[in-house]
């Protein structure tokens, strides 16, 4: 039989029978007027066919070579398409029927002959059409056409969608303009500025003001926005602009955040306005807003939210650079310099205790609950860990628990000879002694008496722990007398090295954040001393970085980098080195930009200590700032080191995991530190934003998963760090599976980060957590020591104070409090030679961001006013349409009232209003003067 052959038979994908007979509809349709848009056979009504028939008179006439008929013509048209453009739920009719004419016209305005005037109403109605005709090879017609009217209607008499159409166009025209090279001050570019100037009011009275800030954001105009908010609409426009700045990058933020203050402060909103002064860290603008404002009340106000952001005071004289901090107090009234300088912060602070009735001491066993935790556990303690090392323990326990209430039974209200401070050894004895200035914090009037008697003591750590207790007494607070400089001067030279530490680190509590020239008269020559030991050196120029923090003091930064090129190698690779790093670093703590020099001029330097400064001063000057470009390039550090490392796997891996300090393995740890570093870099830059450390969370995840051992130790703590106070249980989750991890450092610093994340909180959970860990490493003392302080950490304060370092409803960033909890984790890094050894007393670092979490109301003479408020979860409302409220699940209270990190608080009535704009920490209130008759009515 035959073969047959097979045959190929192609099928089009569409009838083309079908589409002919379609066409052939389609025509008839429009013949008999039938809308071919509308169901099948459904014929268009007779007011749509004589406007579809209008229309076509309309470009009919266009068509005729009589000019007068142009005229009339197209002012019909506008009329007919300006009426259906008010209100649109659909596309309106006159564009619809317009548009298959819509390439004849075209024809038709580049052959026109009419007049100047009536070829701009031509474009005009062109520019409208064009919208149901764009496509992306047609290019900006919208635009284009409304550029070559001479004299255009405004955008807003064609309807929202024509003006968001027109403003997506013009920010697409205005950026292709600027990437080809176009000046700002070209004539073309200026042009499109004024349209969207034109475009922003039209959007701003409208309710679209975050349209209107994106446009001229677009068009790199955001400065003319101040002109153009009213009383009306600054609120919301203020609002978005805030929330935009962490999603923004260098110099927009900067720009964003200017614009916002200017505005806030042509509507006379001084508390906004100043808050936004202290973020850009503008010594100027902080001066001119503190003093601007002419009711008393205001001042005090502005007073209060200067002296919770503990910037130097210095910056409210006329000449920042020369004046000195007395000057300024001097100059200002009484009631003022009180307010600036924290006096009654103490006062407050106690009252509010007394309010929440938690004045009492707590005990050890009160934080422990040992009959709480497992029975196979309690027996353990006695038998396999140094009861020094629990006695220590408990030193700062009881240091964190009775904070600021000057009161405990171990320390501060004790008959001399059975204080506490005896029952430790050696550099015991000095955190020992150091924690009577915790105990006593704020307090400076009893303090000092209680220190002073501790500074005669024959055993020189009490004597040096009482020193450093005189400085961390003073924290957050100025006096008159000004103790810590006059009574620690003298012990800078002294020959007894703990004696040296207590009275530098005292230094550099007492004065955070002052800017104090006489304190760098003091301890810039110890930094540039080549004789002295590295740690000396070291922490002279962290506590110059704690005085001058956010300075960019190229006096301090030439002296660092100095030491750092003249000192020996060795030297350099000593476990302190890291901290003159961290000190150079503060200097740029949220500098931004400021900090390029520096950054330059670092990698010019070969040492390994040089690479671990220029992580640490590249992460501080991003700090809080949540900037995407900051975070990869750290993960790049991260991943870059295990690349050069993987022809070398095993020999890397096994040091690191059990012989970290080993002599001959001493350069390796040293060159893997800036890894550490670069891990914490990715929690303190994204730390300011909410979706920034919710992604981070995820990027840590693969860092525990694959990093090497050090990466590992530094996750725990940059969680931590995220969400300081604020305790999440996704993140409890996560480092409670990590504080059992098998290397043990991991373990610990995951157990401290959960006593991070709990500061001050006492939430019962994590307290649960930490006694079941507590059983768990019965038989590590490592590991029970930082338990036992995690649970002093969680019960701070009993639950009074904060460590969080973002305040006015975390709008604002303390500088002091983020270089203080900094410092604690790069000492964590490596605990094994700091915290576990003998620098205990480094866990003090945390002092400075401590602050309690209360809201006290005042009345006009500064007095306590009990009011009432409601309390609950802060909820976003930016961009959000009318009043919508801004906090939810609340619950009703009477003043003071302690806040949570992530709480908010409104007054429950309108009887007061509040100098303040946000209700938070100390808040003036004054009589509503309609109060009274609003009651009387109802």
């Amino acid at each position: 039989m035959p073969i047959q052959e097979e045959a190929t038979v192609v099928v089009p994908s569409e009838d083309p029978v079908k589409s002919k007979k379609e066409e052939e509809k389609e025509k008839e349709k429009l013949a008999d007027g039938k809308d071919d848009n509308k169901g099948e056979g459904e014929e268009l009504s007779e007011e749509d066919l004589q406007l579809r028939n209008e229309l076509e008179m309309l470009v009919e006439r266009l068509r005729e070579p009589d000019h007068s008929l142009y005229k009339p013509a197209l002012e019909t048209m506008r009329g007919l398409i300006r009426t259906s453009t008010s209100s649109m739920t659909s596309v309106p009719k006159p564009l619809k029927f317009l548009r298959p004419y819509y390439p004849e016209l075209q024809e038709l305005y580049e052959k026109f002959a009419g007049s100047v005037e009536d070829k701009g109403l031509f474009a005009d109605i062109l520019s409208v059409l064009s919208m149901t005709y764009s496509t992306p090879l047609a290019g900006h017609t919208t635009l284009t056409y409304r550029l070559d009217s001479p004299h255009p209607s405004p955008p807003g008499d064609w309807g929202h969608e024509y003006v968001l159409h027109l403003a997506s166009e013009l920010g697409a025209e205005y950026s292709a303009r600027a990437d080809k090279g176009d000046s700002p001050s070209s004539p073309e570019m200026q042009k499109l500025s004024e349209l969207a100037e034109e475009c922003a009011k039209w959007f701003l009275g409208h309710n679209a003001e975050a349209d209107a800030v994106d446009l001229l954001a677009e068009c790199e105009c955001i400065g003319k926005l101040a002109d153009l908010v009213d009383t009306v609409n600054y609120a919301r426009v203020g609002r978005y602009m805030v929330s935009c700045v962490s999603l923004l990058i260098p110099p927009d933020d900067i720009a964003f955040l200017r614009t916002a203050h200017d505005i806030y402060l042509r509507q006379s909103r001084l508390p906004e306005a100043i808050a936004l002064a202290i973020r850009l860290n503008d010594p100027t603008l902080i001066r001119a807003d503190f003093n601007t404002p002419a009711n008393p009340h205001m001042r005090q106000q502005l007073a209060f939210i200067i002296a919770r952001s503990q910037i130097p005071l210095v910056w409210l004289a006329e000449n920042p650079e020369e004046a000195a901090t007395d000057d300024v107090l001097t100059s200002l009234p009484e009631d003022l310099v009180s307010c600036l300088s924290n006096i009654n912060l103490s006062t407050h602070f106690k009252a509010f205790g007394k309010e929440l009735g938690v004045t009492d001491p707590r005990s050890l066993e009160d934080i422990y609950k040992s009959h709480l935790e497992p029975s196979s556990a309690r027996s353990v303690p006695a038998q396999g860990v140094d009861s020094a090392r629990q006695n220590l323990a408990g030193t700062f326990v009881n240091a964190f628990v009775n904070v600021g209430f000057g009161n405990d039974k171990m320390i501060a209200e004790v008959e001399e000879g059975q204080s506490w401070i005896y029952k430790n050894k050696d550099h015991g004895m000095m955190s020992a002694a150091a924690s009577l200035g915790v105990s006593m914090l704020w307090d400076t009037e009893v303090g000092l008496g209680q220190i002073d008697k501790y500074t005669y003591s024959e055993e020189e750590y009490i004597k040096a722990g009482a020193f450093m207790a005189m400085g961390i007494l003073h924290t957050s607070v100025r006096t008159e007398i000004d103790a810590p400089i006059a009574l620690l001067t003298e012990q800078i030279e002294n020959k007894s090295v703990p004696l040296r530490t207590g009275a530098i680190v005292g230094l550099g509590f007492a004065y955070a954040s002052t800017h104090r020239s006489d304190v760098l008269a003091i301890l810039l020559p110890l930094v540039a001393e080549e004789t002295l030991t590295m740690s000396l050196a070291a922490l002279a120029a962290l506590s110059l970085g704690f005085v001058f923090v956010g300075s960019c003091n190229g006096e301090i930064a030439g002296t660092i980098l100095q030491t750092m090129m003249e000192r020996e190698p060795t030297q350099l690779t000593d476990k302190w080195s890291r901290f003159m790093a961290l000190g150079l670093a503060l200097l740029y703590l949220g500098r931004q930009e400021a900090a390029d020099a520096t950054i330059e001029t670092l990698r010019a330097i070969e040492h390994p200590l040089a690479k671990q400064a220029q992580i640490l001063v590249d992460i501080c000057a991003y700090a809080g700032t949540s900037n995407v470009l900051k975070v990869q390039q750290m993960l790049h550090y991260c991943t870059d080191h295990i690349t050069k490392e993987d022809k070398k796997d095993e020999p890397a891996e096994a040091p690191a995991e059990g012989s970290a300090g080993q002599a001959n393995e001493e350069k390796k740890d040293d060159d893997d530190t800036f890894q550490a570093f670069a891990v914490l870099g990715i929690g303190l830059v994204a730390m300011g934003e909410d979706v920034g450390a919710e992604m981070s969370l995820r990027t840590f995840n693969h860092l525990m998963h694959y990093g090497e051992p050090i990466i590992r130790r530094a996750v725990p703590l940059a969680l931590g760090l995220l969400s300081t106070s604020n305790p999440q249980l996704p993140l409890l989750d996560i480092l409670s599976k990590y504080s059992h991890d098998s290397d043990l450092d991991v373990a610990a610093n995951s157990i401290f980060a959960m006593g991070l994340i709990g500061a001050g909180t006492n939430n019962a959970r994590l307290a649960q957590m930490l006694r079941q860990l507590a059983g768990y490493y019965g038989k590590e003392p490592d590991c029970l020591f930082v338990t036992r302080v995690a649970q002093g950490l969680v019960n701070a304060g009993k639950g009074t104070v904060t460590l969080n370092p973002f305040f006015q409803d975390r709008g604002m960033m303390s500088l002091p409090a983020v270089a203080g909890i900094l410092t604690t984790l790069i000492a964590f890094i490596d605990a094994k030679s700091f915290i576990l050894d003998k620098s205990h007393w480094m866990l003090y670092y945390l002092i400075p961001a401590m602050y309690p979490r209360f809201l006290i109301t005042l009345d006009e003479e500064l007095k306590p006013l009990p009011i009432t408020v409601r309390v609950g979860q802060a909820v976003d409302v930016v961009g959000q349409a009318g009043k919508p409220r801004t906090i939810s699940g609340f619950q009703t209270y009477q003043t003071p009232v302690r806040l949570a990190t992530t709480e908010r608080a409104e007054l429950a009535t309108e009887e007061y209003i509040p100098f303040a704009s946000v209700l938070e920490g100390l808040v003036i209130l004054e009589k509503n003067p309609g109060w009274e008759d609003e009651k009387m009515d109802i």
